[in-house]
């Protein structure tokens, strides 16, 4: 274990913090509450982001754009998403710097905005304002956009990725003609982030219903996706909204139907944020660094020369640099780090706490015997093999990382879904167990209210095709007719 490493077992919160920053993922920021995303970080990002806008492509969407700034009137519209957002809400009065008599900066009080403006913290108001001179007929419809961009939320207690008062997301904002298309695409969607989230992040995650008292401000229904983390904590990776009529009503986005009647349309908006990155290093990473999925991982192979002086060298770089345009060719990614700074051993380290899926060492003795040592990260286990055909190995190698990662994650996950019956036992599951608790409740906002306040845990949803099963509420005894999924999280 790399003594610049706090140990999971010992501090998980540091050892989180250890890893985002000496892993090269993120630093703090000068402004409070805001990150910056190093290189490796945002190029960590952008694989994710570009397998998702394929799928999203894929699914018949386009990408647009639509302004940072939301004038404040238009949050009183929608009583629900105001209320929802107030709290967070970054807000902009002037537009103009002067410098005072001392000399200083100020804020220049002549210049004052007639109408404030929020920074926003989510599109749904500033996309229906505009939406309603895009839709006049169902020919009109469905109207399927996305937007990448960024949003502030001023949040009091930041972590890096997980919450902070800036963050990096998609949010896709469409209109239909019913109420069924709708809600299809809500479910699709929410299909389209549990299909991201299991086959290129290799996390196994559970889909369900948000309840009332944890839906999406201004929504009808809220969709998740909900992932547990290596200490037993749940994360909300991705949720999709069907918002019925409400934003076009509030915006008043009206269509004449088939049936030659006007209409209010239909509406749904899903999101994914940076805060995904945050999940796949508390799914995944160990206490030697990051671990990271080889269908996103920045870099998947690195290939290191190990040589004493000058002998056989060139020799060994010419051979390297062969297998790295060997394995480019086969269209993964690869390094190949002929750097004289750093000794083997470094690399070796470097590499690991970075994460990277596939490491080839390659020295003097390899090249007599024609071979070449293999470790893989997600197991640390090294092999040696014949340099022949080494391309074709290592792609091999990183399928089978990836399908070992997901079905690691997944038997830790399937290991802490554990009903409860009674308080008690929901209780202590919480404190020395952890994970996803299935216990009944009684359907109220009041009682769960209180387990959270009682215990910190939260609905974190009710799955998807939830079996019904008459039971009693573990805190008030009350009828219940199914289990729902309790957690504490992030």
């Amino acid at each position: 274990m790399s003594k610049e490493i706090t140990s999971r077992a010992e501090d998980y919160s540091q050892w989180y913090n250890d890893l985002i920053l000496k892993g090269g993922l993120a630093d703090y920021s000068a402004v409070r509450g805001c990150m910056v995303i190093k290189p490796y970080g945002f190029s960590l990002w952008e694989k994710m982001q570009a397998a998702l806008d394929k799928m999203f492509k894929d699914t018949g969407h386009v990408n647009a754009y639509f302004p940072l700034f939301i004038p404040k009137s238009f949050f009183g519209k929608e009583a629900a998403h105001v209320e929802g957002f107030a709290k967070e809400c970054a807000v902009v009065t002037h537009y103009r710097l002067k410098n005072d008599e001392d000399g200083s900066i100020i804020v220049d009080p002549d210049a004052k905005l007639e109408e404030e403006l929020i920074v926003r913290p989510t599109s749904e108001t500033i996309i229906w304002n505009t939406y309603k001179d895009w839709v006049r007929s169902y020919r009109d419809l469905p109207l399927l956009i996305n937007q990448w961009c960024n949003v502030v939320r001023w949040e009091m207690r930041t972590r890096l990725f997980l919450r902070t008062a800036e963050f990096l997301w998609q949010e896709g904002h469409t209109a239909h003609a019913s109420a069924e298309e709708a809600i299809e695409e809500t479910k699709k969607m929410l299909g389209v982030y549990a299909t991201f989230a299991e086959e290129y992040m290799a996390m196994p995650v559970i889909r369900g219903v948000k309840t009332e008292s944890e839906r999406f401000a201004g929504a009808v229904d809220t969709y998740c996706i909900e992932a547990l983390m290596q200490d037993g904590k749940a994360l909300q990776a991705g949720t999709s909204h069907f918002l019925g009529q409400n934003f076009a009503k509030a915006f008043d986005v009206k269509f004449l139907n088939k049936e030659n009647k006007l209409d209010y349309v239909w509406a749904t908006s899903w999101g994914v944020s940076t805060r995904l990155v945050g999940g796949m290093v508390m799914a995944h990473s160990d206490d030697n660094g990051l671990v990271i999925p080889p269908k996103i991982a920045p870099l998947q192979v690195v290939i290191i020369p190990v040589y004493k002086g000058d002998e056989k060298k060139e020799e060994i770089n010419t051979k390297a640099r062969e297998m790295a345009e060997e394995i480019k060719s086969l269209g993964m990614s690869v390094k190949f780090d002929d750097s004289d700074n750093t000794r083997p051993g470094w690399k070796f380290a470097e590499y690991e706490l970075k994460g990277v899926p596939v490491r080839l060492a390659l020295g003097a003795r390899d090249i007599e015997k024609d071979q070449v040592e293999v470790t893989r990260r997600d197991t640390g286990e090294k092999k040696t093999i014949g340099a022949g055909g080494i391309a074709q190995y290592v792609d091999r190698l990183l399928i089978d990382i990836q399908q070992n990662m997901f079905n690691k994650a997944n038997a830790y996950q399937q290991e802490h879904i554990t009903p409860a019956n009674s308080w008690d036992e929901f209780e202590k599951l919480l404190d020395e167990k952890g994970g996803f608790i299935l216990a009944h409740w009684d359907g109220t906002p009041e009682t769960e209210s209180l387990i959270k306040e009682k215990t910190k845990a939260t609905i974190r949803c009710i799955p998807l095709d939830n079996p019904q099963a008459d039971g009693k509420c573990i805190l008030t005894g009350k009828p219940s007719r199914q289990r729902v999924l309790f957690a504490r999280a992030y």
